[in-house]
């Protein structure tokens, strides 16, 4: 059904553009979506382990949705039986009470989440699970019976198919992902190398006593952490916001100007540095998802001769960076382009023959050139002007930095952009914090018209550079001297403490423009504090006067007494991390390099978790 799934996915993109393009006027509308992990502890064995009761607790925390037209919060199954989504119950609005309501309704999902588990069980908005495939380390075990390679989804040698979510989508995506690369999920992390690091294991546990090094699977790389299946990626979790906009010319500019960020975000939010329980010379998630979906035929990825791959070679795989910019503002040159972005040429033609601009119709066109991973038996032969379901098929198994997002059919929603690369932050506040940053700086485009526009090679390159161990400090991002309307095009690499804070005498800062937004603001005095607290956090987090979470948690682990300085992050050292990041988040712990003290971090009492006008 591949072929019909992308042909009709076309139709219906193109009732939605042709009914919806002149839509205009929207009012600013944004929401946030935080993934949480639910772990077990045994305070007497010292172990946390992963606890799979997700479906069960999910079951009673939809209920609020299911029973009120204005819930409070709102909640979705994710790719694990350990992951819980959730979302503020209704969209913050432009309103400047909603600015307090972010922390807010952070705060009381994880109470009402907190109030469905069982003792000794916890919710942690943990990016990566450090144990993810070692030993034992779910709640239930991994069967007794259990053999590496032998389960229907994932066949892996690391993890069980118990800890995929149980909805059919989740395990068939798994399976598909295999099914279509012809071989198994091949993820490769570099491995911290510490002065007794003796290189990373291929077993459930590490193994201290062994005579030669072990026998590697074939798709590990040397001087790597190797894991090979899709839950060591979309077990992850992480910060997505949404934004709607006020028509599709605004949205299409968003999506190009905050690609430019995405980088930079997530460096400044890295909390991943382990992996499969060893430390990694990386600090954030994004590679790990990107090889745990990627279903490529080796002749797509260029390891065989081209013979029968429909697209021929794609250069990436369908969770990376955005290949092309869409805007059609002035400021967007066509050198900026400057990837290979193969696409779906009938699918291109289809769309320029019904009026779609070149620009639009070549970012619709590459997304076309995948595969649907999963099909309903009783959802092919759709009505295409009143349903979309093909289209985000395709749409929503294309996992990028940002995502364009058309208007659902017969909705009042409109045209969105969805920016998707921090990593989750353990508190809060920190969530909180980033969630409000990208959505100031989004009006900060527009009061101040900027023009981020590099070659998209470049975004991709401090993508690479964004991955690598303390990036925020340690490296330089291509990023451009003058972010002015219709400036030089000039660019440089300059430290994230410069893009985000400025120069005296050099760039002015991202930050600049958002504290101008905000500044010509009417805005009661205490919303301008913790606004303001919200910009000042990030901004020392680029700066460095805050280390990030991952740089934090590889120095926990570094100095714990059981550390042998071998890059093992054993079953001990885990369990007091853990207990750690919940007492951070619990305001029981604090970590002064990390995080402003709890007393600065509260929220003013009138701050309320719903809209104002419903609060009262």
């Amino acid at each position: 059904y591949a072929d019909y799934i992308r042909k009709e996915g076309i139709q219906q993109f193109l009732h939605i553009y042709q009914r919806l393009e002149a839509r205009c006027c929207d009012e600013l509308k944004w929401g946030d979506e935080i993934e949480y992990q639910v772990v077990e502890v045994d305070p007497e064995k010292k172990t946390a382990k992963l606890c799979l009761r997700a479906p069960e607790i999910l079951h009673e925390l939809m209920k609020d949705e299911k029973s009120s037209q204005n819930p409070k919060t709102c909640w979705r199954p994710e790719y694990g039986s350990f992951m819980l989504e959730s979302l503020p119950g209704v969209p913050y609005t432009s309103v400047d009470s909603d600015l307090l309501r972010v922390q807010a309704n952070m705060e009381l999902r994880r109470e009402v989440a907190k109030q469905e588990l069982k003792p000794n069980q916890r919710v942690m908005s943990l990016t990566a699970f450090p144990m993810m495939g070692v030993g034992d380390y779910t709640s239930p075990s991994p069967p007794s019976d259990w053999k590496p390679g032998s389960d229907k989804y994932a066949a892996s040698i690391f993890i069980q198919d118990q800890i995929i979510n149980p909805h059919p989508r989740f395990g068939t995506l798994s399976a598909n992902i295999r099914k279509r690369k012809t071989d198994t999920v091949d993820i490769n992390v570099p491995l911290f190398k510490d002065t007794n690091t003796k290189g990373a294991q291929y077993f459930p546990e590490h193994q201290y006593d062994l005579t030669e090094p072990p026998t590697p699977p074939k798709g590990a790389l040397p001087d790597c952490i190797y894991m090979d299946a899709m839950a060591f990626g979309m077990g992850c979790c992480c910060l997505q916001c949404t934004l709607q906009c006020t028509d599709i010319n605004q949205a299409r500019n968003f999506y190009d100007q905050l690609a430019t960020l995405c980088p930079v975000m997530m460096a400044i939010s890295a909390s991943a540095p382990i992996f499969r329980g060893y430390l990694a010379d990386t600090d954030v998630r994004w590679n790990v998802i990107s090889s745990s979906v990627d279903d490529r035929t080796p002749e797509e990825r260029g390891t065989a001769p081209l013979k029968e791959a429909k697209f021929g070679r794609i250069p990436k795989s369908r969770y990376d960076s955005i290949s092309r910019y869409i805007s059609q503002d002035s400021s967007m040159k066509a050198e900026f382009n400057d990837l290979d972005a193969p696409i779906n040429q009938e699918a291109y033609d289809e769309l320029i023959s019904a009026g779609i601009d070149p620009l639009l119709a070549k970012h619709i066109a590459h997304l076309f050139i995948r595969d649907p991973l999963v099909i309903y038996d009783n959802r092919i032969e759709l009505d295409a002007t009143q349903n979309s379901d093909h289209f985000e098929n395709i749409q929503s198994t294309n996992w990028q930095t940002v995502r364009f997002k058309p208007p659902p059919p017969n909705s009042p929603i409109g045209w969105r952009v969805e920016f998707r690369s921090i990593e989750a932050q353990l508190t809060e506040f920190e969530n909180a914090a980033f969630a409000v940053f990208v959505i100031l700086l989004s009006r900060a485009l527009t009061d101040s018209d900027l023009n981020f526009y590099i070659p998209l090679s470049k975004v991709d390159e401090n993508m690479r550079r964004g991955h690598l161990r303390d990036a925020v400090n340690q490296q330089k991002f291509y990023f451009r001297e003058n972010v002015t309307k219709d400036s030089n095009d000039s660019y440089r690499e300059m430290s994230i403490d410069e893009i985000i804070n400025g120069k005296e005498g050099g760039f002015p800062g991202v930050a600049t423009f958002i504290y101008k937004y905000v500044n010509s603001l009417e805005m009661a005095q205490e919303i301008r504090e913790v606004v303001k607290k919200y910009i000042s956090f990030v901004c020392k987090r680029a700066s460095g006067e805050f280390i990030t979470t991952a740089t934090w948690m590889r120095n926990f682990v570094m100095n714990h007494p059981e550390y042998k300085h071998d890059s093992v992050v054993t079953q001990r050292i885990n369990y007091d991390l853990l207990e750690a990041c919940h007492q951070l988040a619990e305001g029981e712990l604090e970590v002064p390099e990390l995080l402003p003290p709890l007393s600065e971090r509260r929220l003013p009492s009138t701050a309320s978790p719903v809209p104002v006008r419903e609060a009262n």
